[in-house]
C-alpha cells in the first residue's frame, strides 16, 4: 500500500510541475516590457527619448525619458554597443546624452531559465517510466498466473491446536492417526504401513471442518497450505492445472507438510457434466490433481486434506483408495459437545458467574460452532449495548433467539388491539397444547412480541438430544401446530392467515409418516417416491414417482386422515382447557413474554 501511495504522490507531483512550467511559459503579466528592435532604439535616441540603456550581456534595457517602464531590445553578442548605435546613424553628440551602465549577467536567471525549459522534457520522461514499469508489472503478472495462490503458514508458531477445536471428539481421534504419520513416519513405513495420501473432512456448514485442519497441522508442527477449490480455476484454459502442479511442488520442497483445499467440490465434482465436456477446465484442474496425489511416493509425507458440504456430487475416481483413503466426518454436535464449544468461545471474555452454559447447550440443538460463537459474540454486542461489564445469562438467552429466529424483537411493529389479542389466543393454543401432549417438547418461552417474521412464537427446547423420534412424537407436533388455529376457531369464531407456516409444516411431517418413515397403519412400512436431497441440508430437490395414481390418492387419504384426528384431538383438548387457553392468553396480553416457569405456575394455580 505505501508503494503505490509513493507512486501516485509522485505522479501527482509530476502533474503539478508541468502544469506550473505551462502557466509560466504561455502567461505573461499584461505590464511586461515592450520589445524593440535595435532600429527603434537609435530612432528613439535620435529623438531624445531615451535616459539609460543598460548593457547585461547579449541584452539591452532601455529606460524612456518621462516614463518608467523600461524596453528590451537585443544585439549582437561581443559587439560594443556603441558601434552598433553609431552604424545605425546615431551622431556621438546625441549618444553623449545618453547614460549607457554596464551590469554582469546573472548567472541564477541563466540556471532557472535552462531548468524551466528542461521540466517538460522531464515530465514526459518520467510519465514515460511509469508507463515503462507499469507494464513489466502486467507483464509478470501474466507470466505468474500459473503460479499457486496458497496461504502458506509455517508450523513453528502453531496458532489453532486440538484443545481449541472443541465438539468433535471423534473426528479427532481420527485425525490423531494423521499428525502421528507426520511426526514419525519411519513407525509405520517399518511395518510397509502406507501413509495416508488424502483425508476428507465431511459435514454441514459451520461445523469446524477448516479449523480442525489448521489443528492438525498446528499439532504436528508442520507447514500447512491453504488454498479454496474456486481460487484454482480461471477462465484461461490451462491455469488451473498448472496452479496445482505449482502447489504440489512446493509442497514437496517442504515436505513433511499439509495442503488444505477448502469446498473442493468447486473442481472436483463429476466430470462429463459441464458445457465443455472433457475440455472443460475445471475437468482439467481436477485431472491434474488427481494425477498428482497418484505420484505421492511412500517417502513423501505430505497430506491432503479437503472439507466439502457436498460428497455425494465429487468425482469417485477423487474418493477412491489411494487418493483420499480416509473420510471423516464432522456432524452437528450433541449437548457435550455445545457445552465444550461455549466454554471455547466464552474464554476470555468477561462473563457474570451466574451464566449457566449446560442450559444454553440445551436450548440450542441442532446449532454448530459457528452458530455457537455467533451467539455468544451476539451476547458480548447486547452486554455492551446495555453498558454492563460482564455477559450474563439474559444476553445469552436472547442472543440464542437472535440466532434461532433469525433476528431482533420488532417491538415497532405496529398491531391494532384485536390483532394483538388474535396473536395472544394462537400462541396461547400452541403452548396449552403443548403442555398437555404428553410427547411434546416442554415450553420454555410463549410471547407475542413479533420477531423476524413471526408474530409471536412458542419456544419449545427438548430436554436432551434426539437421535430417533417415534410416531407418537409427530402425532405430538402435528397437534401443537394446529392449535394456534383451533384456539381462533374456538374464541373468535373465524380463522386468519396466521396459521399458514403452522399448516405447510404439520403437512409435511403427516406427508413424511405416510411415505418416508412408514408409520401409516394403512399403507404399511414401505416408502413412496424416490427424493433427491442436499446431503446435510435436510432439503429435497425432486422427487421421482414410482406409484400410482391409486397409490397416490390413497397417500393423500391417510395424510388427510391423519390431520383430521389430530384436528379432532386438539380441538377437544382446547374446549376441556377454555378457561386456561383464557387464562394464558390474558397473561400474555398483560405482559407480552412469559418464561416457562411463569407458564408452568399458570398451569399449577389452575
Amino acid at each position: 500500500m505505501s508503494a503505490n501511495w509513493s507512486r501516485n504522490a509522485f505522479v501527482y507531483l509530476l502533474i503539478i510541475v508541468a502544469a506550473a512550467t505551462l502557466f509560466i511559459n504561455i502567461y505573461r503579466p499584461g505590464d511586461a516590457p515592450q520589445q524593440i528592435s535595435l532600429t527603434q532604439l537609435a530612432n528613439r535616441i535620435k529623438a531624445g527619448e531615451v535616459e539609460t540603456v543598460i548593457v547585461r550581456d547579449s541584452e539591452l534595457r532601455i529606460i524612456l525619458a518621462g516614463n518608467d517602464a523600461a524596453v528590451v531590445s537585443r544585439r549582437e553578442r561581443d559587439v560594443p554597443i556603441t558601434q552598433i548605435l553609431a552604424g545605425l546613424g546615431v551622431k556621438p553628440a546625441q549618444l553623449a546624452a545618453v547614460n549607457i551602465k554596464y551590469e554582469s549577467p546573472a548567472n541564477a536567471g541563466n540556471w532557472l531559465s535552462l531548468l524551466v525549459n528542461l521540466l517538460p522534457l522531464v515530465f514526459i520522461g518520467a510519465l514515460f517510466f511509469i508507463l515503462f514499469r507499469q507494464t513489466q508489472g502486467s507483464n509478470n503478472q501474466a507470466l505468474s498466473f500459473g503460479k499457486s495462490k496458497a496461504r502458506v503458514f509455517t508450523g513453528d508458531k502453531p496458532t489453532v491446536k486440538f484443545d481449541d477445536v472443541a465438539g468433535s471428539d471423534e473426528a479427532k481421534e481420527e485425525l490423531k492417526e494423521v499428525v502421528e504419520f507426520l511426526k514419525e513416519p519411519q513407525k509405520f513405513a517399518a511395518l510397509g504401513a502406507r501413509i495416508p495420501k488424502g483425508v476428507l473432512l465431511v459435514g454441514p456448514p459451520g461445523t469446524g471442518k477448516t479449523l480442525m485442519a489448521k489443528a492438525v497441522s498446528g499439532e504436528a508442527g508442520v507447514p500447512f497450505f491453504s488454498i479454496s477449490g474456486s481460487e484454482f480455476v480461471e477462465m484461461f484454459v490451462g491455469v488451473g492445472a498448472s496452479r496445482v502442479r505449482d502447489l504440489f511442488e512446493q509442497a514437496k520442497r517442504n515436505s513433511p507438510c499439509i495442503i488444505f483445499i477448502d469446498e473442493i467440490d468447486a473442481v472436483g465434482r463429476y466430470r462429463g457434466t459441464g458445457l465443455g465436456g472433457s475440455h472443460d477446465e475445471r475437468e482439467q484442474t481436477l485431472n491434474q490433481i488427481l494425477v498428482e496425489m497418484d505420484g505421492f511416493g511412500t517417502d513423501t509425507n505430505v497430506i491432503l486434506i479437503a472439507a466439502t458440504n457436498r460428497p455425494d456430487i465429487l468425482d469417485p475416481a477423487l474418493l477412491r483408495p489411494g487418493r483420499f483413503d480416509r473420510r471423516v466426518t464432522m456432524d452437528r454436535p450433541d449437548v457435550v459437545g455445545r457445552r465444550a464449544i461455549l466454554e471455547v468461545h466464552v474464554k476470555g471474555k468477561p462473563v457474570e458467574p451466574t451464566i449457566d452454559l449446560n442450559l444454553i447447550a440445551r436450548q440450542t440443538p441442532g446449532f454448530v460452532g459457528a452458530d455457537l460463537e455467533n451467539v455468544v459474540n451476539e451476547a458480548a454486542i447486547l452486554a455492551a449495548r446495555r453498558n454492563k461489564r460482564a455477559i450474563g445469562m439474559r444476553e445469552l438467552q436472547e442472543a440464542v433467539e437472535r440466532v434461532g429466529m433469525g433476528g431482533p424483537e420488532r417491538r415497532s411493529r405496529l398491531m391494532t388491539p384485536h390483532e394483538k389479542k388474535v396473536v395472544a389466543y394462537h400462541e396461547a393454543g400452541h403452548a396449552v397444547v403443548a403442555h398437555l401432549c404428553k410427547h411434546s417438547d416442554p415450553v420454555q418461552k410463549v410471547t407475542i412480541v413479533p420477531r423476524g417474521g413471526a408474530g409471536g412464537y412458542v419456544w419449545r427446547v427438548a430436554e436432551k438430544d434426539r437421535l430417533l423420534a417415534k410416531r407418537a412424537y409427530f402425532l405430538d407436533n402435528i397437534a401443537v401446530a394446529l392449535g394456534g388455529r383451533i384456539a381462533e376457531e374456538l374464541v373468535f369464531g373465524d380463522i386468519s392467515n396466521g396459521a399458514a407456516m403452522d399448516i405447510q409444516q404439520l403437512t409435511q411431517m403427516a406427508r413424511a409418516m405416510v411415505t418416508r418413515y412408514g408409520m401409516s397403519e394403512k399403507m404399511g412400512p414401505l416408502q413412496f417416491g424416490q427424493q433427491d436431497e442436499l446431503v446435510f441440508l435436510g432439503r429435497d430437490l425432486a422427487e421421482q414417482r414410482d406409484y400410482s395414481e391409486e397409490v397416490a390418492e390413497e397417500i393423500d387419504a391417510e395424510v388427510q386422515e391423519l390431520v383430521s384426528a389430530a384436528y379432532a384431538r386438539v380441538r377437544a383438548l382446547l374446549s376441556e382447557n377454555i378457561d386456561m387457553l383464557h387464562k394464558v392468553a390474558n397473561a400474555l396480553l398483560e405482559r407480552e413474554t412469559l418464561s416457562g416457569e411463569e407458564f408452568k405456575e399458570l398451569f399449577a394455580a389452575a
